[in-house]
C-alpha cells in the first residue's frame, strides 16, 4: 500500500537488463535473473554500507580543509562587527584636521584594531571555542534526549485527553447547548422608537 492506494510492480525486459517500475513510474534497473530475494539482500547490503560510511563522513567533516580566505561563508557577521575607520570617525564639511593627522589617525585606528583583535583572539580564541563547543553540545544533547521526548510524550497524552474532552463535549455539552439554541430561536426582538 502506498499513500492509501494499492499498487503493482511491473517488470520489463530490455536486452541484458530488467527494469522494475514503482507507483510513480520510476525505473530502477537490476541485473537480469535476480529475484526479489536477491534484490532484498542488495538493499540490506546498501544499508550496511551506508552505516559503515557514516563514521567516515564524520571524520571527513572533522578533517575538512578550513577556508582561510573566506572565514564568514554564511555572512553571519557581515553588518554587525564590520566597523571600518569611516564608520566610526568622520569629519563634516568645514571641520577638517590636517591631512597628515587624518592619515596617521586612519593608520593608527586600522593597525591597532587589527593587532588588538589578533592578540585577544590568540589569548581567548581557543578557550572560547572550547566553551562554545561544550555549550552547543549540551544544547544538542538536551534537545535530543530531553526536549523532543517530552514534546512527543505531551503530544501523545494530549491526544488521549483531547479524545476524552471531545467525547465529553459531544455527550453532555452538545445536547444542552443544542436545546438552549432551539429554545432561544423563537425569541424575537422588536425595537421601537418612541417620541
Amino acid at each position: 500500500m502506498w499513500g492509501g492506494a494499492y499498487f503493482t510492480v511491473r517488470e520489463y525486459k530490455s536486452g541484458n537488463t530488467e527494469f522494475t517500475t514503482s507507483p510513480k513510474g520510476i525505473f530502477s534497473p537490476h541485473p537480469k535473473g535476480l529475484g526479489p530475494l536477491h534484490r532484498k539482500k542488495g538493499i540490506i547490503a546498501m544499508a550496511e554500507e551506508r552505516k559503515q560510511k557514516e563514521p567516515a563522513a564524520l571524520q571527513d567533516r572533522l578533517k575538512k580543509e578550513i577556508d582561510l580566505v573566506n572565514r564568514d561563508p554564511r555572512h553571519i557577521n557581515e553588518d554587525v562587527v564590520k566597523v571600518d575607520f569611516e564608520d566610526v570617525i568622520a569629519e563634516p564639511d568645514g571641520t577638517y584636521s590636517f591631512d597628515g593627522v587624518w592619515k596617521v589617525s586612519y593608520t593608527t585606528y586600522t593597525v591597532s584594531k587589527y593587532w588588538c583583535y589578533r592578540l585577544i583572539s590568540t589569548l581567548l580564541g581557543c578557550p572560547l571555542a572550547l566553551f562554545w563547543g561544550c555549550i552547543f553540545a549540551l544544547i544538542s544533547f538536551f534537545h535530543i534526549w530531553t526536549v523532543v521526548p517530552c514534546i512527543k510524550s505531551c503530544l501523545i497524552e494530549m491526544q488521549c485527553i483531547s479524545r476524552v474532552f471531545s467525547l465529553f463535549i459531544h455527550t453532555f455539552c452538545h445536547p444542552v447547548f443544542n436545546a438552549m439554541g432551539q429554545m432561544c430561536s423563537s425569541i424575537k426582538l422588536v425595537f421601537r422608537k418612541e417620541n
